[in-house]
């Protein structure tokens, strides 16, 4: 048997024997809309308990665009010419482009024009969050958690926030899109640090395709309604990274009906528990470094049994990425056993220990393998994982050890499906 693995732009092909007891999961397929660029119109012409677009903005008005970072594979070659269209009564100079860092590096030059194309960036004004400078940021309120929240202050001086991005299941906010483009997307550190608490993490209801009642997704919509002037243009997309629905409009509405919607694609329940999973990272561009590997690794260790094997393919061309919080917390401790007791113990020192906390978690529950032809044997060992550079011969020495009666599920899209244990 022959799957391919999504890794990077252009696959990872592997072959098991086809006498192994294999299931795999992948997204139920979901035909792109016929007319991409027809149906974002649409959406902004028939928004979500909104008024069109259009008819929110005078051609006076200041209109900030938040877009994801290099991180996302969301597709604004398709998104901004038709949004653009619906604001072409408005003077470019009175329209600014945000990209929404959160804690994650800013992008390049040559990334920005990869993410938006050449003539926005030459065209427009451009303005990276950088949540690491509290000059940039200012006090909006408090939430019935405590979190004081600082938004980055340009982006409050404008009077329409259009809030871009795309919607998936995500391991700790349950899905993405929505008020995530400005919490943690163009927050202060300190703000994403207390959203993104162990204290946080640690409930029960923070996990893939939860919203209501997850304390971190809960935060984050509370949060972003203290910002007037708020419309949401998320779309989703199939494993070609083409559009197959697009949802506009007043915040809770419009991203309440993209989650519904991408559960039924993405969400798949499974009968009992796997020895072996293999899974991606969605390959490019969120397979880029280890850090974002994690979410491939939480999604295989929704279904993988306690001391079971989870085999991650992640191109990771940048790295572990480097000069991070993440990459001080590894060089910091030389065990998974350690792993969990150095974050509690030093979280408030530390500005980015999230991603760390799933990863111990994941590996307490199982043994986690990671191939990769962008990174050396000691780069994976330094984040504590195992390299391994045939996921084929390795799969063939697992079951060798624990019989022909060993459960295997292969994740070809990785965090593309979220797989979960019947109850």
């Amino acid at each position: 048997m022959n799957v391919k693995l999504a890794y990077g732009k252009t696959g990872h092909l592997i072959e098991l024997s086809d006498s192994y007891d294999i299931d795999i999961i992948e997204p139920r397929w979901v035909e792109s809309v016929k007319d991409q660029t027809l149906a974002i119109t649409n959406a902004l012409l028939d928004p979500y308990n909104s008024r069109p677009l259009s008819d929110i903005v005078n051609q006076g008005d200041k209109i900030a665009i938040i877009f994801s970072d290099i991180t996302r594979a969301t597709p604004y070659n398709i998104i901004l010419p038709p949004l653009l269209y619906e604001l072409r009564n408005i003077p470019k100079e009175n329209i600014c482009f945000f990209c929404a860092n959160g804690t994650h590096r800013l992008a390049s030059d040559s990334e920005l024009i990869r993410i938006l194309g050449e003539n926005i960036v030459r065209d427009f004004k451009i303005i990276q969050n950088d949540a690491d400078d509290p000059e940039l940021h200012k006090y909006v309120g408090t939430t019935s958690s405590g979190n004081r929240i600082y938004l980055n202050k340009e982006v409050l001086n404008y009077k329409i926030k259009i809030l871009t991005g795309f919607i998936e299941p995500h391991f700790f906010a349950g899905f993405s899109g929505g008020g995530k483009a400005l919490i943690p997307g163009m927050a202060f550190v300190k703000t994403i640090k207390f959203n993104h608490s162990i204290s946080h993490l640690s409930d029960n209801n923070v996990s893939w395709g939860i919203t209501e009642g997850n304390p971190v997704w809960e935060e984050i919509m509370e949060a972003a309604e203290f910002v007037p002037g708020l419309f949401l243009l998320n779309i989703t997309l199939n494993s070609n990274k083409e559009i197959t629905n697009v949802f506009a409009g007043e915040l809770r509405a419009a991203h309440e009906a993209g989650c519904k919607f991408t559960r039924q694609s993405a969400m798949a329940p499974v009968d009992e528990l796997y020895d072996i999973v293999i899974t991606s990272n969605s390959g490019y561009p969120l397979d880029l470094n280890i850090y974002q590997t994690v979410k491939g690794m939480s999604a295989a260790s929704q279904i993988v049994k306690q001391g079971g094997v989870i085999i991650m393919a992640a191109e990771c061309w940048d790295g572990i990425p480097s000069n991070s919080d993440y990459e001080k917390i590894l060089n910091s401790v030389s065990s998974v056993d350690d792993l969990m007791n150095f974050i509690k113990a030093n979280e408030s020192t530390l500005k980015d220990t999230w991603q760390i906390y799933f990863q111990a978690l994941i590996q307490q529950k199982a043994d986690v393998y990671i191939f990769s032809d962008k990174l050396g044997e000691s780069t994976i060992k330094k984040a504590l994982f195992k390299p391994v550079k045939d996921i084929s011969r390795l799969v063939d020495e697992i079951v060798t050890e624990i019989g022909l009666t060993a459960k295997i599920c292969v994740l070809p899209e990785g965090p593309q499906t979220i797989p979960y244990l019947k109850k």
